[in-house]
């Protein structure tokens, strides 16, 4: 019966499975992707555990074939999140020292494309690309929520406002760094916030059988014992 249920686990998998498309640099979901490992072999070998004698060795390779690269995959686009809003308000004072230092904003975006860091340096070396291809300015900033996300419009916004109406920016910018910084800011005291509830779960799972073992089993064996004739 064992078996059974174990090859029809392999043929969901098999049907349901695949392979991971390895995607462009950057992208608006997430951080750039490396080439995506032959997860075939390790499929094959799991039916081939299942096919032998230990089909539950199979069923439990399988379950970690199909459920491994989802996880790795939420992983890297959160970490890429985090990034970007961790990095967030360090861009923002980037470009505002550059502009203070008389660049335009053309200039100070082909400078933050060597020297701002990721992966802000990816997007930024998208929109000098751009450019260079023949694309306004205020056009190509489009790419940088495009590839690092909406946390990117009010920053396009404000510089593309600079460059069409001419309107000084520099105030716009200190206010939108120190929002960053806030946001920053409450997004760490949130996490910190939970930290308490994610160690409650390893605290328990380690010191509640110490206490069976050390506290109540000693009892039970005592009972168990004055039961006995």
């Amino acid at each position: 019966m064992t078996a059974v249920v174990a090859g029809a686990l392999v043929l969901v998998v098999a049907a349901r499975w695949r392979p991971a498309v390895a995607r462009p640099a950057a992208t608006p979901t997430g951080p750039p992707t490396r080439r995506p490992v032959p997860y075939r072999w390790l499929l094959a070998a799991g039916a081939a555990a299942v096919l032998a004698m230990a089909p539950p060795v199979g069923a439990a390779l399988l379950l970690a074939v199909g459920c491994v690269p989802r996880w790795r995959g939420a992983q890297a686009v959160r970490s890429h999140r985090r990034a970007v809003r961790d990095g967030l308000p360090d861009l923002v004072a980037l470009v505002e020292v550059a502009l203070q230092a008389g660049l335009t904003p053309a200039l100070a975006v082909e400078r933050l494309a060597v020297h701002a860091p990721p992966p802000f340096d990816a997007a930024l070396a998208e929109v000098l690309a751009r450019t260079r291809r023949g694309v306004r300015g205020v056009d190509a900033l489009a790419a940088l929520p495009e590839l690092l996300g909406d946390d990117l419009h009010p920053l396009v916004e404000t510089l593309s406002a600079g460059e069409r109406y001419g309107v000084p920016i520099g105030p716009s910018l200190s206010l939108l760094a120190h929002d960053a910084r806030l946001h920053r800011r409450r997004q760490a005291e949130t996490e910190a916030r939970r930290l308490p509830v994610l160690l409650s779960f390893p605290l328990v799972l380690c010191l509640l059988p110490s206490f069976v073992l050390l506290a109540l089993a000693p009892l039970v064996a005592g009972a168990l014992a004055g039961l006995s004739p």
